[in-house]
């Protein structure tokens, strides 16, 4: 799991030492200590690992212990994410370069180094972290719309390559999830903004980090055996359609 000190990241890790998998968590930071225990409460022989994904040297260096520590790899979540955008007119290249090359990049980087184990096994499940946000456009999202739309077509670049070789790749594309990440982007002054968002989800709230990763959890099973190349809404509705008011003359307030 990258991005697995917090957030959908953690979420995962937690969801899937349940189910009794074998637990390697990646981040550019350590977790909280109490998280990471009730992992490793789950999955005693859990393991993490501080590497960048921007930095090739240090995810094969990851990737490389994970493998000699476990001795093989069968599933990878990529959920290794910032926020970032703003208008491109007035967007610092470092600001781009930044939401790409960890959005983008570090998919790329940790699908290259763990598809070398995969390939020698001729098997192994992936589903990366995309977003609504790479299957339509938000206003202001920019670099963040442009590195989750890259995510989704890798994904199934990557669906078409390896899927002969056993190995399945998929994508989630949730809509807002209540993280950390996503406070820190809706500031003090726009609750306003945040309001309307999450009432433009047709369930009428925000989801949580455990609802992508129960989805992330079917993607990688056995149960998904014959899904491959798809990006899978998790959005509460808000890719659906769009409400103006009728659902109330109607009745359906």
């Amino acid at each position: 799991m990258t991005g697995a000190a917090s957030g959908i990241g953690a979420a995962c890790a937690l969801r899937f030492a349940r189910e009794g998998a074998r637990i390697a968590g990646l981040d550019l930071h350590a977790p909280p200590d109490e998280a990471w225990a009730e992992v490793s409460r789950a999955a005693p022989d859990a393991s993490f690992h501080l590497a960048d994904v921007r930095s090739e040297a240090a995810v094969a260096a990851a990737i490389a212990e994970v493998a000699a520590r476990h001795g093989r790899i069968d599933v990878l979540v990529n959920a290794a994410g910032v926020a970032g955008g703003g208008a491109v007119h007035g967007l610092a290249v470092e600001e781009w370069e930044r939401v790409l090359d960890v959005n983008l990049k570090g998919t790329f980087l940790v699908c290259k180094h763990v598809l070398q184990r995969m390939l020698e096994q001729r098997s192994g499940s992936i589903v990366n972290l995309a977003s609504i946000e790479g299957l339509e456009g938000f206003e202001g999202g920019s670099a963040y719309n442009a590195s989750k739309g890259g995510v989704v077509l890798l994904t199934r670049n990557l669906a078409i390559d390896y899927g002969r070789r056993g190995i399945r790749v998929n994508c989630l594309c949730p809509g807002l999830i209540e993280t950390s990440m996503t406070a820190g982007v809706f500031q003090p002054g726009m609750e306003g903004l945040l309001e309307r968002f999450v009432d433009a989800h047709q369930l009428g709230r925000a989801g949580q980090p455990s609802e992508i990763a129960a989805a992330a959890l079917f993607l990688a099973s056995d149960d998904a055996s014959f899904v491959t190349g798809h990006s899978l809404v998790v959005d509460g509705g808000y890719t659906a359609g769009h409400r103006i008011g009728i659902a109330e003359l109607i009745g359906l307030d």
